[in-house]
């Protein structure tokens, strides 16, 4: 489990606020959603650290050479936020781990491995997408397995854009369909891969999102205080997480 230590501060007056962010979706038809996410970033450049994106900022990204058009917008946006200063974390969700270097190249932001402990004033805390403590849903972390690995990644690039295209639009509707037919229980996390996750970094904080359930768990573990904040879905209204002296609150945009 790799650490990730936060951008230095430039000086004792530099902004100390972080924010988070999941589950953006991005997608052309969606142009609301895409409209109020640049906004968001444009909004974060006079008083933030650090922004961290945990995963699925895209409704599907089929690779870095998938540009073009209204996502051209996306990463320009981001670049613009990068070279205020504002550090960018990025993790994969499971609709775009194909972005890859060319992606961060383009926008100046920082691909992390997921999970990952980021120190925030002090204190070590985990951050993931979360998909991978959904393990009730057998079928789709069999799925997930499978396109994580290398292999299956460098077969899948090396094809033609309009056919890599046309299987994504494929696996949205079969993941639709899963989802419509899985209980929604088994699509959340797991209590026990939870406090796994918990005993294994050695943390009392885990962020993350892919549930679309935004709320603030406080629980016990081995007798201690636990936290796991979850992020909300931006599909139809955007929000993050702000964590600034000592406080995390998640916040809705306006609609």
């Amino acid at each position: 489990m790799t650490s990730d230590p936060v951008p230095p501060r430039a000086s004792s007056s530099a902004p100390a606020r972080y924010v988070f962010v999941s589950d953006v979706h991005l997608d052309e038809a969606a142009p609301e959603a895409q409209r109020q996410f640049l906004e968001f970033l444009r909004s974060l450049s006079a008083r933030t650290r650090a922004l961290y994106i945990l995963g699925d900022l895209f409704e599907v990204w089929v690779g870095d050479d998938d540009t073009g058009g209204a996502r051209d917008a996306v990463l320009e946006a981001l670049k613009e936020l990068t070279g205020s200063g504002v550090a960018c974390f990025l993790l994969h969700g499971n609709r775009d781990f194909l972005i890859g270097g060319d992606f961060c190249r383009r926008t100046g932001c920082q691909l992390l491995p997921d999970p990952v402990i980021a120190e925030l004033d002090g204190e070590r805390v985990l951050l993931t997408h979360g998909d991978a403590l959904c393990t009730d849903d057998h079928a789709y972390q069999e799925l997930r397995s499978m396109v994580r690995l290398p292999a299956w990644q460098r077969r899948f690039l090396r094809l033609p854009l309009a056919d890599r295209q046309l299987l994504a639009n494929e696996a949205r509707a079969g993941s639709r369909a899963h989802t419509a037919r899985t209980i929604p229980k088994i699509m959340d996390v797991n209590a026990a891969a939870v406090t796994a996750a918990f005993k294994a970094a050695r943390v009392s904080r885990i962020i993350h999102g892919h549930t679309h359930r935004p709320a603030v768990h406080d629980a016990l573990v081995e007798g201690h205080s636990v936290q796991r904040i979850v992020l909300g879905a931006w599909y139809e209204q955007g929000s993050f997480l702000s964590y600034e002296n000592g406080q995390y609150e998640l916040r809705s945009l306006p609609r």
